[in-house]
């Protein structure tokens, strides 16, 4: 790509943030066909008016906003990620098995089926994107009652409900307002967690296939020696992005029988308690930590996952009958 003149390319100094603007057509059709790396079609594009990306990519999932003020026809190839459209402006049309839909603004849907190859029309658009590693939705659940199981599969584009579409939205949001947030969105634990919050909020806005309550081997499986392989699993390990899926293997269980056995056994969830052991460690540096030699509670808690201050403040306060900070001085 040459994206000289009359446009600006930011971003090289944050590998995670990438920012283009420009008012020459020719210059941003270049740029689409490189960032999303297909080909298109390009009809009615107008000199002086500005076209514009912004690219946040936390490495497993990014999001972008885009507003193109041309006609694109796309045929998009099956993606290796989930990508979901929330659309401002504009209208798209798609075409995909025999079946035609269109969106205008306001709508969130489905853009890419990863497993699919469709057919696309972009007028005049504004909006936004998320892509979302496949990979991730098999840390947050899995499909039928197996300890191998088989991909998550959409069964429909379009979000099951108002509600779950606000909520998309709203998480989205959270979300980039968090990876704008460059010193917070280099901590591999936060970028984890990101995704897998990500990867939940779509399975939950979105027909699929993902079985989420136990089956009879679930509850099988859902033993106090189950509960004993992950919590040794989950100490010995929490310094590290581990999802879900992670912890059932360890456990040699599925992933709803290792959140079944959590429930039954210790009233909460492995994520739950994986954040509780996080927060033991943040506990713990700030017993030894000295504030004269610059040791910030910030940092040591983002460090261990606990990237909203507030939150993280009342959490500690909770467990521990004390603020942070009068830990971290009286250590």
């Amino acid at each position: 790509m040459t994206a000289q003149m009359s446009a600006q390319l930011s971003g090289a100094g944050d590998p995670g943030r990438l920012e283009f603007s420009t008012t020459e057509p020719d210059l941003a059709i270049d740029y689409l066909q490189h960032a999303y790396r297909t080909g298109m079609r390009i009809s009615g594009p107008r000199d002086g008016q500005v076209y514009s990306h912004t690219r946040l990519d936390a490495g497993l999932f990014a999001i972008d906003d885009a507003r193109m003020p041309l006609e694109m026809s796309i045929q998009q190839d099956p993606f290796n990620s989930l990508v979901v459209a929330t659309l401002w402006a504009g209208r798209f049309e798609r075409e995909c098995c025999g079946v035609s839909e269109r969106f205008s603004a306001g709508d969130v849907f489905i853009d890419a089926e990863p497993t699919l190859p469709a057919s696309v029309r972009l007028l005049e658009v504004a909006g936004q994107t998320v892509m979302l590693d496949l990979e991730v939705l098999a840390q947050v659940a899995s499909t039928e009652p197996s300890r191998a199981p088989g991909p998550i599969r959409w069964t429909g584009f379009q979000p099951v409900s108002p509600a779950a579409a606000a909520h998309w939205k709203n998480t989205v949001g959270y979300l980039r307002g968090l990876l704008a947030n460059g010193a917070v969105a280099t901590q591999p634990l936060i970028r984890g967690n990101a995704a897998r919050l990500l990867a939940a909020t779509a399975l939950a806005t979105f027909p699929n296939t993902a079985v989420m309550t136990p089956t009879a081997r679930d509850r099988h499986d859902a033993t106090a020696v189950t509960v004993r392989r992950a919590v040794a699993f989950i100490e010995g390990h929490a310094y590290a992005d581990i999802s879900l899926a992670d912890i059932a293997a360890a456990a040699n269980v599925s992933i709803r029988a290792v959140q079944f056995a959590f429930r039954r056994h210790l009233d909460t969830t492995p994520m739950g308690y994986l954040r509780r052991v996080r927060l033991d460690r943040v506990h713990r540096e700030l017993l030894t930590a000295d504030p004269s030699n610059g040791a910030i509670i910030t940092d040591i808690a983002t460090r261990w996952g606990f990237y909203n201050h507030s939150r993280f403040t009342t959490r500690y306060r909770l467990a521990y009958g004390v603020n942070p900070r009068d830990t971290l001085r009286s250590g």
